[in-house]
């Protein structure tokens, strides 16, 4: 889809107050297009005043602005990835992946109350959200059309980079935010915050390079350990330090508690986009690595090893489906409830010390399920599994082992290596 196309006809566009959004906004208006902009209220920490970020879209000329609380809705995602521990490969909490699906979600109903079917959005040609948008909005709405600036050869030969975009908004007079010459990009929201490109993209850039917004650099955190209690039921954190608190209410708290412990702070990664090209970003989630640290400690003692096996495989395939902008389909759903089901036994209380960048097992407690015996893995107890028991299961495993001993089916290469 072109410019062209679009004159004289009204769209949607994901509008953030940044330099893009403004760019972007201002532009469509040139070529006859009306813009309804939609920005999401996501507790992102780096974007406190939401009505600054209304003004700025206002005048780079968006005939209105709504703006959506998506808060409560971010917390619940946030809360079923924890359950799944669906954290794409690195240690990265799939923040800005699940947090497409909720604005997505949000937006394209607000498109239809509004009557609009082209939805619009400033993500660039070379990541991974512009894949998601598209496959989200293709999926819960597919009579709807995706027009993509950045895709398009005429905003392409307008705008070569940041600086032509500076340009044009100082000459039309525009508001930019302050810092639109930043020395790397962030995305922030309630669950995490990530960060890349600019001087980011050279693998010479230390990941301390990056001031954390949710916590502290880990020389910064607190002198005094801290002992954290985070209660689950059916997989989900409910509660800590024996505090009942909703979704939302649980991540802020996390956040909190983590972060001056410098808890996951600072996570380096360099990923696979989803069209194939490698990315480096620096990633900071405190409270999804607090609670999802201690739902897989909570879980090495409640599965056993079928249901482990088959957690982990499901696991990863919505760490994906996140990743791609994919978490609404079908096999999602199938793959969630099969986590459900696992989930039933994942009940407890997690005692971690928090310190300096590190989180310590303290105690485990409340786990009617757990499968951990002291007596029977004790070297010194006899309890009901005796050391002898061992001998039958020894021998009917260890037939094949020996007969392939036997034929001199060993790796040679290696044999003869050590």
């Amino acid at each position: 889809m072109h410019v062209k196309d679009l004159a004289g006809t009204t769209l949607c566009f994901a509008g953030s107050g940044g330099l893009d959004s403004m760019t972007i906004v201002s532009w469509l208006k040139e070529h006859d297009v009306a813009v309804e902009c939609v920005t999401a209220d996501f507790g992102q920490p780096d974007e406190v005043d939401l009505q600054a970020v209304k003004e700025r879209m206002l005048a780079a000329g968006a005939q209105s602005v709504h703006i959506l609380d998506l808060r409560h809705s971010l917390a619940r995602a946030g809360i079923e990835v924890i359950k799944s521990r669906a954290f794409h490969a690195g240690r990265y909490w799939n923040t800005t992946g699940i947090a497409r699906h909720v604005l997505l979600k949000g937006m394209l109903e607000k498109m239809q109350a509004l009557k609009i079917e082209v939805l619009s959005h400033g993500c660039t040609g070379r990541g991974n959200d512009q894949v998601r948008f598209q496959h989200i909005t293709n999926l819960l709405q597919p009579s709807f059309s995706v027009y993509a600036p950045w895709r398009d050869p005429a905003f392409l030969e307008r705008f070569k980079g940041r600086k032509a975009m500076i340009e044009y908004c100082q000459g039309l007079g525009l508001p930019l935010k302050a810092g639109a010459e930043v020395i790397y990009s962030t995305d922030a929201n309630l669950l995490g915050l990530t960060h890349e490109a600019g001087i980011l993209e050279s693998l010479g850039t230390a990941a301390a390079v990056v001031a954390p917004t949710m916590g502290v650099a880990v020389e910064n955190g607190c002198d005094t350990p801290e002992v954290v209690t985070i209660s689950f039921a059916l997989g989900r954190p409910v509660a800590i330090n024996g505090n009942p608190l909703d979704e939302l209410a649980l991540i802020e708290q996390a956040n909190i508690l983590a972060g001056r412990h410098a808890i996951g702070m600072h996570v380096h990664l360099v990923e696979d986009r989803i069209i194939g090209i490698k990315s480096r970003g620096v990633y900071e989630a405190p409270g999804m690595e607090l609670l999802g640290t201690c739902h897989e400690w909570l879980t090495q003692i409640v599965f056993d090893q079928g249901s482990h096996k088959l957690f982990d495989h499901l696991s990863q395939l919505l760490a994906d489906h996140i990743y791609r902008g994919t978490w609404f389909d079908k096999t999602s759903a199938a793959a969630m409830a099969a986590i459900d089901e696992l989930s039933s036994v994942v009940n407890g209380d997690i005692s971690v010390k928090l310190y300096k960048g590190t989180m310590g097992f303290v105690q485990a407690q409340g786990v009617p399920a757990a499968l951990y015996n002291q007596d029977n893995a004790s070297m010194e107890a006899v309890g009901s599994f005796s050391h002898a028991d061992s001998e039958g299961y020894l021998q009917a495993t260890g037939q094949g082992i020996k007969m392939a001993g036997l034929t001199g089916a060993i790796n040679q290469g290696l044999w003869h290596t050590l």
